[in-house]
């Protein structure tokens, strides 16, 4: 019981700080990539007249 509490009160991360990393990069990546997708698909009704933002770049989709 002695090691069992020993054990339980070491400042060891249980997550790996790498893992939590790659989780946010990952995380942040999706989330650009998705929005420029978006934003370069064909337009909801009500939406084709608005403007895409500057910082997403065209897409050429005739191929």
């Amino acid at each position: 019981m002695d090691l069992f509490i020993l054990e339980m009160g070491t400042n060891t991360p249980h997550f790996p700080m790498s893992a939590t990393l790659v989780l946010i990069l990952g995380f942040l990546a999706a989330t650009t990539i998705g929005s420029v997708a978006w934003y370069n698909s064909k337009r909801p009704v009500g939406w084709k007249d608005k403007e895409r933002p500057d910082f997403v770049p065209e897409v050429d989709t005739d191929q």
